[in-house]
């Protein structure tokens, strides 16, 4: 299996712990914006674009959620770290899932928000692949807009909305349409019970895309895990929500 290298930003003091980033579908690394100011003298902080998004390679062959994986753990033996925290959000966070359980070793501490071990049915992914690849992802960018933010909070922050949009907009379509085929194929449901790494779920009271009873699931078959539902936050909850968000990945991740 060839590993693609993947595009990533290292911010944070030398000596400090290590934590990775992971985006959701349709994002780049500029989505944990927001958390930088919360990190920034306490973590070694390590945000990447999965393939086909942002300034990572477009791969174009049909690849999976281990793929993705085997994508970072080529990344942290290229930056020379052994072990590291890992936090990911919907897609990062499946992609966090694989890790902590197939490279339990590598994998510290884990958190995942708004994401899911199985998110069936495998058809609307494969359609979403061919709609995207057919139009490109500027006439689905509202829709996809419309999973990532609550409706009260696209009303009142339109500024903070915008370059969210303009990320979906900006996300080639093969490395999406890629990504949706990788979810399509995905069941990390029986690899839950190998994961040991302490593990944080959070979950957007109000995401339409990936609903709190996907965390539970999780919460339920991972042994030292536990669930925060945020208030007020859809998809994207460590943009809705970011001082809440935040916090609770620095208290995990530092104990």
């Amino acid at each position: 299996m060839t590993a693609t290298t993947l595009f990533q930003r290292t911010t944070g003091p030398l000596g400090a712990p290590f934590l990775l980033l992971g985006g959701s579908l349709g994002s780049n690394l500029d989505m944990w914006k927001p958390q930088l100011p919360r990190f920034g003298d306490r973590l070694r902080v390590v945000r990447f674009d999965h393939r086909g998004h942002g300034g990572s390679p477009i791969t174009h062959r049909q690849y999976h959620i281990g793929d993705l994986g085997f994508d970072v753990l080529a990344m942290m033996d290229r930056l020379g770290i052994e072990r590291a925290s890992y936090c990911g959000s919907s897609l990062g966070g499946m992609v966090g899932l694989w890790l902590a359980a197939h490279a339990p070793e590598r994998i510290e501490r884990l958190v995942v928000i708004a994401t899911s071990a199985h998110q069936p049915p495998a058809e609307g992914w494969l359609d979403r692949a061919r709609q995207v690849r057919a139009v490109g992802m500027e006439p689905v960018a509202d829709a996809v807009l419309g999973r990532w933010f609550t409706p009260r909070f696209r009303a009142a922050l339109p500024a903070r909305v915008a370059p969210y949009r303009a990320m979906i907009a900006a996300c080639p379509a093969e490395g999406y349409a890629g990504g949706c085929e990788a979810i399509a194929a995905m069941d990390l449901r029986e690899d839950l019970a190998r994961i040991t790494a302490p593990t944080l779920v959070i979950a957007g009271a109000d995401d339409p895309a990936t609903p709190p009873e996907h965390g539970e699931l999780i919460r339920n078959t991972v042994k030292n895990s536990r669930l925060v539902v945020v208030p007020n936050a859809a998809h994207l909850a460590n943009v809705e929500q970011p001082e809440a968000v935040s916090q609770l990945i620095v208290d995990h991740v530092i104990d």
